[in-house]
Parts: C-alpha cells; structure tokens; sequence
C-alpha cells in the first residue's frame, strides 16, 4: 500500500462565508502512482459544549478572528511529522498518532479541524490506492443501505433569524420506495411549502441550512404549515411523510433558572413561556400527540441528564429520541446515556469528536446497544460529500443534511442518488427509525 509521503492545507470558505481548512494528502510513488486525495472540514453553530475543539486564530484582523492558520500549520507542521510514511490503510493507527501528537482530551492543542482534516483525506486517499468508492472501502460487500433523509425545510434558532426557538423542522419521506423517490418527495414538499408561505405572506428566504425563515408566531404554526404542505403535494402525513424536530434546547435554556424559555420572543419584547424541565417534556409529548413526529433531537438542554431521562421514559418507546449535544459523538457521554437510559438515538457528527476511527467506534456502540444513528452535516458546511459515504458504509439509515436548496447540501443528496445507481438492484432503502409513523 502506497506511504504518506506528504500533507498540505488551504484556508477556504464555509457555506457561511467562514474559513474552515481543506487538507490534501499526497502519496508515495514507490509501490503505485501517486494519489492525491482531499477532504474538507465543516463547522457548527450550534455547538456543545463538550465537543472537541475548533482552533480558531482569534486574529481579529483577519476574519473577524475565525482564521484558520493556526491549524493549517499544525497540519504541515506536528501532524505531517507523525503520519508521513505511514500507509494510508492504516487508518486507525494514524488516527492514533494525530490524537496522540495533539495529546490533550478535547483536541484543543492542535485543533480538531485539523486532525479531522487529515484523518479524512487519508481514508479518501486509501480507498484510491485499492480502486474503491469510499463507502465500499469503508463499509465493506455488506454497503447496500440508502439512509432516509431527514429534510430540513423549516430553519429557526440559531439557524434563522426569525421568531422560531426551535431550530429544525423536518420532514421524513419513509414511506418512499427508493431513495431517488424519497428525495424526489422531499423536493415537491419543499416547493408546495414555499407556494403556502408565499400565500400567507411570509417570506421564503432560507437560514443555514436552506430551510425557509420565517417569521410564524409558534412551533405550533411551523408544523400546521408543513402538513398543509404534504398534503397539497399528494402526500399522506404520517402514513407516508413524517415529521421530525431539531429543538436544540440548550440554546434557549436558563441555567440559572432552570428553565425553558422563548428566548427569541423574550428578546422581541413580545409575551413568551417558561417552561421547566417537566413542563417541557409535557410539551414534547403534546406535539407528538397532534402531529405525526417520530422523531426529536435535543429536545432538551444538553446537562439536564435528569429532564433527559424522564423524557426517555415516558416517550422512548414512542419516538426516537436523538441526542446531539448530549452526546456529541462520543463514547464516554453515549456510554453514560445507555447506563442511565437516557435517549435511543444518536447524532453523528465528525467534527465533534475529531477523526474518522472515533466516529466508527460510536456508530458501533450505538448500534451495539440498539440505538439508532443519524449520520449529520454542520451547519457550517462544504462541497465535501464525505457523510453520504459514511452513511452508506456505516448503515446508518438515516441522514441530516440539510434542505433542498443550497448546493453545500444538495452534494450530499447527489452523491447517494449516484451511490443508488452505482449499486442498482442490489441497493437498499429502509428507514432505521422503528417508532416512523405508518
């Protein structure tokens, strides 16, 4: 197999405007022809509070102190030492190496970004050197399985500048026979919602993630209209459309208070809710009632373990209950989550833990213990369409990347429609939630 013979980086945009990094890896001429594979690294905005760190320059000269020149020099400079003439198929001992070159437990010395960056692009460049797509290479003959994606078509929170606290709205097309229809369903859904918001005079311009913005009076409001929006598409909801709901609830927590609130309205000088930790469950399980949603992530604040395991009791046999910033893929907090019955579902994001081997560890725990995964983009996104094989090599089942607008998302969505074709008859489309709405 070919050696790492050497690593670059470049400082390039998000789909923000950001800089994030993309590292390429360069190999060896010795035992192939050299290969040159890159990957590129997202970033969040929401984020927890226990995820590895982002290495920022905080030069408020350039970016507004979001460079990332530090990092691309820690690419060229202590993790270059530790990987060049290492074989790229040796992908978790490489990972090894740059978790023990940066040597601190959150990654902060020398920047997950960074590690992330390399850790990418070497299993890009090892699924070249022995002529695999890299959801082959990665997952093995046993890759067959499309993930049902989880369409954001409504963006609030941190997402949005508009009144919506919480910060997705998502429709799920499980009943669809292939992912080609799925995503086919999504897009008709999307553009029967902005005819609606059009009608009822609200704006359609898009947050983040290419989901609408705007501003309607309640959570309440946001679900009302996506139904209307199935519906009017000639779809059945529930029976072939679902719902699902990113709260992302520590963002409009109060710590001190310990309580739930409209922050957004707050802020606006309009009447809001607070809610506590048993009210908010309460709320959740009263949305479940009069919508068909299967699915919630972070429907509560990330250090609310308790409020957290209250919800999984009365509502886990119900829904899926994803954890996100509790969990932030990794295995000691997921871990923590089984023993005290906290959540079944997992969030999977690379950048919160740091490299590709960590990030396939947890999948596996998760799915060893029966818990579901959802493989997920940032909101601060790329073209690199990485997650689409990752959720095919991993069998996730599931995949959150975005709206049907946006080509930082859309990539994702035409990289599995070309996964679908690679492996025509023998490709799979099964939604892994087992509470979906029938």
């Amino acid at each position: 197999m070919p050696k790492i013979a050497a690593l670059s980086a470049l400082e390039i945009l998000d789909s923000r405007g950001n800089p994030t990094l993309q590292v390429t890896v360069r190999t060896d001429e010795d035992t192939n022809k050299c290969l040159i594979a890159s990957a590129s690294v997202p970033s969040g905005a929401s984020t927890g509070k226990f995820e590895a760190l982002e290495l920022r320059d905080k030069d408020p000269s350039r970016y507004q102190g979001k460079g990332v020149r530090k990092a691309i020099e820690n690419v060229l400079g202590p993790l270059a030492k530790a990987v060049i003439g290492q074989e790229v198929s040796h992908q978790k001992e490489i990972d090894h190496l740059l978790i023990e070159a940066d040597g601190t437990k959150d990654k902060s010395k020398l920047g997950a970004n960074a590690i992330l960056g390399v850790s990418l692009a070497v299993a890009r460049a090892a699924a070249l050197a022995v002529n695999l797509p890299l959801y082959r290479y990665l997952g093995g003959a046993a890759a067959d399985l499309l993930p049902c994606p989880m369409i954001n078509i409504i963006n609030g929170g941190v997402h949005a500048d508009n009144s919506l606290d919480a910060q997705e709205f998502l429709i799920r097309p499980t009943g669809a026979p292939s992912f080609a229809e799925a995503i086919r369903w999504g897009s008709e859904i999307f553009y029967t919602l902005k005819k609606l918001l059009k009608e009822n005079g609200y704006v359609t311009s898009v947050g983040d993630e290419g989901g609408f913005s705007p501003n309607l009076s309640s959570t309440e409001s946001a679900l009302d209209i996506i139904v209307q929006a199935i519906e009017q598409a000639g779809y059945q909801p529930g029976n072939q459309v679902s719902l699902a709901m990113d709260m992302a609830a520590t963002e409009f927590f109060d710590a001190n208070l310990k309580k739930y609130i409209e922050k957004k309205k707050k802020a606006a000088g309009l009447p809001y809710i607070e809610r506590t930790g048993q009210e908010q469950t309460d709320y959740l399980e009263s949305l479940c009632a009069k919508y068909p949603i299967d699915s919630i992530e972070d429907g509560l604040a990330e250090n609310d373990w308790e409020g957290w395991r209250i919800f999984t009791e009365r509502m886990g046999k119900k829904i899926q209950i994803i954890g996100d910033d509790i969990f932030v893929t990794n295995m000691e907090f997921l871990k923590k989550g089984i023993e005290q019955g906290v959540g079944n579902s997992i969030l999977i994001k690379l950048n919160q833990i740091g490299t590709l081997t960590e990030t396939l560890e947890c999948v596996r725990m998760a799915h060893s213990h029966g818990f579901t995964t959802v493989i997920s983009h940032r909101s601060g996104e790329t073209e690199d369409s990485f997650i689409a094989d990752l959720a095919v090599a991993t069998k996730a089942g599931q995949i959150k990347t975005g709206s049907m607008c946006r080509s930082e998302r859309i990539c994702k969505y035409n990289r599995l429609l070309a996964i679908e074709a690679e492996l025509g008859g023998a490709a799979r489309f099964t939604d892994s939630n087992p509470f979906r709405k029938r």
